[in-house]
């Protein structure tokens, strides 16, 4: 199948790996779902210390629920990835542990304190679930399924993070004071979570032309300033003077780009950022640290015996 050929049928789940596709199509989508998994992993690991650092036993519960959601997510989107014969999950692991794996802005930012997490729990899951609910429409059958599911645990995420928030802004002064503050620092990389303007999109012209994306980041980031900032002030929150928010006539949302750091946030793009590489380094040493179960695993299927579940 050519390009052309490609584009001409691209539409919601039109392609499985039965199809034989052209390289720029696989390498493409590759790229596209190997930046999502990882995403899924790095949220998890940025979000795991609050597990121990949640003020009641249902909030550990709910965040330990969370972030072995997040690390399911990221291994079924990397089979998906690797359903197209161009990396494989290995592949994928290793380039995220070394450097080279790309995933979202938010995740390169450190999380410091309880009132932050409704941040990343509410604001980012919610942008992702803009996101998301498109996807289920992708091209590639195994990434659309994958996010059937993706986004029925995701919503559930979503509201973890709002009764977080719902209980910092009804609490006392200086827990509202200091939710404000985080909902500050964070909200312009909540906004920059969509991705470059669509001027600066490198890869959406392609993307979209063969189905895998179905929203530009544009049309993405007003979406969501439509439902959030209405969902944000609803809880006491006031919107930060910075960047500047424009109210149109019919109601809705957009940004002023311009105000936002698009210097630091092409440099995450690029993991050159340092908290960033700090976090790419908490990976690596997270996997090295359980590297001697893969090579036991491994030798024992080598010599013929399979591991079998502890009794």
């Amino acid at each position: 199948m050519d390009l052309e050929t490609v584009k001409d049928r691209a539409g919601p789940r039109a392609f499985s790996p039965a199809d034989d596709l052209p390289q720029e199509y696989r390498e493409a989508a590759t790229r596209m779902i190997e930046f999502h998994a990882n995403s899924e992993i790095m949220g998890a690991y940025l979000e795991r210390p609050f597990i121990r650092q949640a003020p009641s036993i249902d909030r550990k519960l709910a965040f330990s629920a969370k972030v072995q959601d997040e690390i399911g997510h990221g291994q079924l989107l990397y089979r998906a990835a690797e359903s197209l014969g161009v990396k494989s999950r290995e592949q994928m692991l290793a380039d995220l542990a070394n450097g080279d794996g790309k995933f979202l802005n938010c995740f390169h930012y450190p999380m410091e304190s309880w009132v932050e997490t409704p941040m990343i729990a509410f604001f980012v899951d919610g942008a992702a679930m803009r996101r998301q609910a498109t996807l289920r429409r992708t091209s590639w059958e195994p990434y659309a399924h994958a996010m059937d599911k993706v986004c029925f645990e995701e919503g559930f995420h979503v509201k973890h993070g709002e009764d977080i928030l719902q209980e910092l802004m009804t609490g006392s002064r200086k827990e509202r004071q200091l939710t404000q503050e985080a909902f500050e620092k964070w909200w312009p990389r909540i906004i920059q979570f969509f991705g470059p303007t669509d001027d600066d999109s490198t890869h959406h012209d392609f993307a979209a032309s063969v189905g895998l994306k179905q929203k530009s980041n544009d049309e993405l980031r007003n979406a969501f300033l439509d439902q959030y900032i209405p969902k944000a002030r609803n809880y006491g929150l006031e919107i930060p003077d910075e960047p500047r928010i424009r109210e149109r006539d019919d109601g809705t949302y957009e940004v002023e780009e311009g105000d936002l750091d698009w210097d630091e946030f092409f440099a995450i793009a690029k993991n050159e950022y340092e908290p960033g590489r700090d976090q790419i380094g908490g990976r690596r040493a997270a996997q090295e640290a359980v590297q001697w179960v893969r090579e036991t695993i491994d030798e024992t299927i080598a010599r013929g015996h399979a591991p079998r579940a502890a009794d």
